[in-house]
C-alpha cells in the first residue's frame, strides 16, 4: 500500500483529479494552459511521443527529414493557436459593405475584441473552414465531438456601430448546389418539396454547425436591448438617427447630357461601370456622400436624386416574411433587439419574430394550435430569451444580404472584430495596378 501511496502515477493522479475539480469549479477554459504546462514539463520527459524521431540519438541530433516535420508540425500548431485565440485573416468576397470595406480587401480579425469563441467542432482539417480544399461538397470538419458554446472573456463587447465577422444565421442548412443563397429563402421561393427532390438543381440538403456556418462581415447596426427603425432609408436607434458612416453607400438616379458616362469621370468617382444600371441619359449608381459632393462639379451631370423605397410598397423577401409586417428596404420597423435575461409578452401577432430564436437558436419545441402558443408543451404566454442578439446591415444599403432579410445574430455565432486590413487588391486591374497602395494596414472603423 504505501509503495502505491508512494507511486509517482498515483501522485500525478492526485493531482491531476483535484486539478480537474478545479477546473470543474472555475467552468473555464484557461485549463488549456495549464494543460500544456503538465504536458511539457512532465509528459514529453516520460513518454516518447514524437514517434518520427529517434530517441536519444549517438550525436543528438535528428536527420533534415526529421527536423523538417519538426518545423511543420510546430508551424500548424502555433498557427492553429494563434487562429484560433487571438487573430484570424479574411477577405471581401462581396460588395455588401462597399466603400468602407472593398472587395479585394484582405484584413485580420481580432479574436480577442469581444472574446475567443470555443470551436463546436474541434475535429477538423487545419486552416479551412467547411469544405476541404479543392472542394466544394467535402466537409473538413467532424461532428464526432459537438461541445457546447462557450467564449473566453475579451477586452470588451460589441458595440453599436462596429465591423462585426460572424457565422451566418442561416446558414445551419445548405443547398450544395446553390451555396450562395439562403437555403430557406430558397424554400419560400420554390418550396421545400422542390428543393429537396431535385437533387440535380439544388444539390445535396446538409447541415451545418454554428462554427462551420459562412462567414459573414457587417456592421452592428443595434446591440442587446436597442429599439431600431428605418425611415426612407435613415436608420434610427432609441429613437436618435444613426451616425453618419464615410463609406455607406445609397442608390442615386443620376442624369447626364448625353447617353453615356466618360471613363475618366467614373476612374475619378472609383466607379466601375459593371456597377451601374441604365442607359439614355439615366442611371442608377449606389454613391457616398463624398461621391455625391464630387458630381458636383462635373457639368455633364444634370441631376442626382436618391431613390428610396416608399412606405406602401412592402416587400415579401424581408424578415421575419410574414404578410403582418409590411416592411421594406427603406422602411423598417420598429423592431426590438432581444437581451438574454430579458422577459417579453409573447402572442401570435408577435411571433413571428422571435419564432426562430425560440425554436432554433435556443433550441424549444415551439407550436402554435389554435392561436395558442406552446413551448416544450407548455402554453406560453411570455418567453426569457437566453442570449444576447445583434442587428447587422452592410454599408452599401441596397447590395446586402444583411439583418433586413433574415434578422438577428445570436451571440454565438460571433467571431470577432475587423481590426486592420493588412492588403487590397482591385480584381479590375493588373499586374502591380490592382494594389491599393493607400488602403495598407489601415483600421477598419
Amino acid at each position: 500500500m504505501n509503495k502505491i501511496l508512494e507511486s509517482k502515477w498515483f501522485k500525478f493522479g492526485l493531482v491531476g483529479g483535484f486539478y480537474l475539480l478545479w477546473v470543474i469549479w472555475l467552468n473555464n477554459y484557461w485549463w488549456l494552459i495549464g494543460l500544456a504546462i503538465i504536458f511539457d514539463i512532465y509528459v514529453t520527459e516520460k513518454v516518447h511521443w514524437s514517434f518520427w524521431k529517434k530517441k536519444n540519438p549517438p550525436d543528438g541530433r535528428q536527420t533534415k527529414v526529421v527536423e523538417w516535420v519538426d518545423a511543420i508540425i510546430f508551424a500548424v500548431i502555433a498557427a492553429t493557436f494563434i487562429r484560433m485565440f487571438f487573430i484570424e485573416a479574411y477577405t471581401i468576397p462581396t460588395s455588401s459593405m462597399e466603400k468602407s470595406m472593398m472587395v479585394g480587401d484582405y484584413l485580420f480579425v481580432s479574436k480577442t475584441a469581444y472574446g475567443p469563441k470555443m470551436p463546436n467542432t474541434p475535429i477538423s482539417f487545419p486552416f479551412v473552414h467547411h469544405t476541404m480544399p479543392f472542394s466544394t461538397t467535402i466537409k473538413s470538419f467532424s461532428t464526432l465531438i459537438h461541445d457546447p458554446y462557450r467564449r473566453i472573456a475579451g477586452f470588451g463587447k460589441v458595440k453599436n456601430d462596429d465591423v462585426v465577422v460572424f457565422n451566418f444565421p442561416e446558414g445551419d442548412t445548405v443547398a450544395l448546389n446553390m451555396q450562395d443563397r439562403s437555403y430557406y429563402e430558397l424554400v419560400r421561393s420554390y418550396g421545400r418539396d422542390k428543393v429537396h427532390s431535385e437533387n440535380r438543381v439544388f444539390g445535396d440538403i446538409i447541415y451545418r454547425p454554428v462554427d462551420k456556418r459562412e462567414n459573414y462581415i457587417k456592421r452592428c447596426i443595434a446591440i442587446p436591448g436597442d429599439s431600431m427603425k428605418i425611415v426612407q432609408g435613415q436608420v434610427y436607434v432609441n429613437g436618435k438617427a444613426q451616425k453618419e458612416i464615410p463609406g455607406m453607400q445609397y442608390k442615386y438616379m443620376v442624369t447626364i447630357t448625353g447617353n453615356s458616362i466618360n471613363s475618366n469621370a467614373l476612374e475619378k468617382l472609383d466607379i466601375q461601370r459593371s456597377e451601374i444600371e441604365g442607359s439614355d441619359s439615366r442611371y442608377i449608381m449606389s454613391l457616398t456622400t463624398e461621391q455625391v459632393k464630387m458630381m458636383d462639379a462635373m457639368k455633364f451631370i444634370t441631376s442626382k436624386e436618391r431613390v428610396t423605397w416608399k412606405p406602401e410598397n412592402s416587400d415579401p423577401s424581408m424578415f421575419p416574411n410574414d404578410p403582418k409586417f409590411a416592411w421594406n428596404l427603406d422602411n423598417f420597423g420598429p423592431i426590438w433587439i432581444p437581451q438574454k435575461g430579458k422577459t417579453i409578452n409573447l402572442t401570435v401577432d408577435n411571433l413571428p419574430l422571435y419564432k426562430r430564436i425560440i425554436d432554433v437558436y435556443e433550441e424549444n419545441d415551439l407550436k402554435v394550435k389554435d392561436n395558442t402558443i406552446y413551448i416544450n408543451g407548455a402554453v406560453a404566454t411570455t418567453y426569457t430569451f437566453k442570449m444576447d442578439y445583434y442587428w447587422m446591415m452592410g454599408d452599401n444599403r441596397y447590395n446586402s444580404a444583411d439583418s433586413r432579410y433574415w434578422g438577428f445574430v445570436p451571440e454565438d455565432h460571433v467571431v470577432g472584430k475587423a481590426s486592420l486590413v493588412w492588403l487590397s487588391l482591385d480584381k479590375n486591374k493588373s499586374f502591380l495596378s490592382k494594389i491599393r497602395w493607400n488602403r495598407f494596414f489601415m483600421g477598419v472603423k
